[in-house]
């Protein structure tokens, strides 16, 4: 890594190497730090993993979602711990630790995004590139306090990264704010969005909204509650229809993308990690065939509520981060009560921005925005004025 001190433990600790930006352009006064399943030149690609460590090369090239936003003129100061193969949503790495949540340091951090969140949230960067397959940028953002994408599917490059489950993965973002992230999205997506209304129609998510305790469920109200907004359900055969086709999905994929590592290499597998490599191995045929065509009604469904013009006022996730010592019911618990939520986007690969809202117990909380696909800038656009006091018309 490049910073000298790291009080948050949020960066691999590699030798440092210099990797070249441009000396000016729109992003020149921003400092990057990227995600270990991303490769950057002169470095090797741990993902989170020992034998994926052991395994990696030096790289010669950089993935080329990070090269543009050098090419843009960002600075690298390093790159970020990641969950174990990018497979989990704690923070917690069984073999390299767990970064410091600055915001909250007796709370996780959220991943798998973890050490990208946290650098962004410390002020050690100003823009840190994570991945987004089931939560994996929207929660941690959530969790640290700061804004994050998840963009339209397929949008970004993925070449030179490590894939986990390839028809959810993506190329996420974080900022402390959104001006910034706005600009350094300019960059990776080439200033190219579909463009939403000054006003567009809101839609108030009924049942998302249920899956909410009453205090989460109040910061909600005081963000977004008088904005005109129509009722709309967001899940058509019911959350446990939807949560089971996500399940399903990315399973298979991962069973393509992921497992043969997994099984070729006899890895110790954390907990948590075990359970989700034995239950893709075990899916059917049928079950992969009707998950894929429930993604595709479910995909169609939320569409259809957006239109062009329609913004779902989401809840990222249910709850703010539980801290380090959960009872165990908690800690096997939670990442589905998340990911019911966060499962919305990732379904339907529409982009989704989030933006802090408060605190919950004294840790944070964030809210977001679902948009229609393809709207990625304008979307960040109207989360910025939504967080400056965005005033509806009545």
């Amino acid at each position: 890594m490049l910073i000298e001190h790291d009080p948050y433990r949020c960066f691999m600790p590699y030798e440092p190497v210099q990797v070249e930006s441009a000396e000016d352009g729109p992003l020149a006064d921003l400092t990057l730090a990227v995600k270990d399943i991303f490769d950057v030149a002169g470095y090797r690609t741990g993902s989170g993993c020992p034998l994926r460590l052991a395994e990696s090369p030096v790289r010669a090239a950089t993935a080329p979602a990070a090269q543009r936003l050098l090419d843009a003129g960002a600075r690298f100061v390093g790159k970020t711990h990641t969950d174990e193969l990018a497979w989990s949503m704690y923070g917690m790495n069984m073999h390299f630790g767990t970064p410091v949540n600055p915001a909250a340091p007796d709370r996780i951090p959220g991943g798998s995004s973890s050490g990208s969140a946290v650098a962004v949230a410390g002020g050690l960067a100003d823009i840190a590139i994570g991945s987004d397959t089931g939560g994996s940028v929207r929660a941690p953002a959530s969790f640290c306090g700061i804004w994050g994408i998840r963009p339209t599917h397929g949008r970004i490059p993925l070449d030179l990264a490590q894939p986990l489950a390839a028809s959810y993965d993506t190329c996420g973002l974080f900022a402390r704010d959104g001006e910034t992230l706005l600009r350094a999205m300019s960059v990776l997506l080439d200033g190219s969005s579909a463009p939403l209304p000054e006003v567009p129609e809101f839609l108030r998510p009924i049942d998302m909204l249920a899956q909410l305790g009453p205090e989460a469920l109040a910061l909600w109200e005081a963000r977004f509650g008088e904005f005109p907004s129509r009722e709309v359900r967001v899940y058509p055969d019911g959350v446990d229809a939807a949560y089971t086709a996500f399940l399903r999905t990315l399973g298979a994929d991962a069973r393509d993308w992921v497992l043969p590592f997994i099984r070729q290499s006899g890895m110790p597998l954390a907990r948590g990690i075990d359970q989700r490599a034995d239950a893709a191995e075990a899916l059917t045929e049928a079950e992969i065939a009707g998950a894929q065509a429930a993604r595709r009604a479910f995909t169609a469904h939320v569409e259809a509520l957006l239109g062009l013009s329609g913004v779902i006022l989401a809840p990222a996730v249910h709850d703010a981060p539980f801290r380090l010592d959960p009872p165990l019911e908690l800690f096997d618990g939670f990442r589905h009560d998340c990911a019911r939520l966060l499962c919305v986007a990732g379904l339907s690969g529409l982009p989704q921005v989030v933006f802090p809202a408060g605190r919950l117990g004294g840790a944070p909380y964030g809210l977001s925005l679902i948009g229609p696909r393809g709207s990625d800038l304008s979307l960040i656009a109207l989360a910025c004025r939504i967080a400056a006091g965005f005033a509806v018309p009545a």
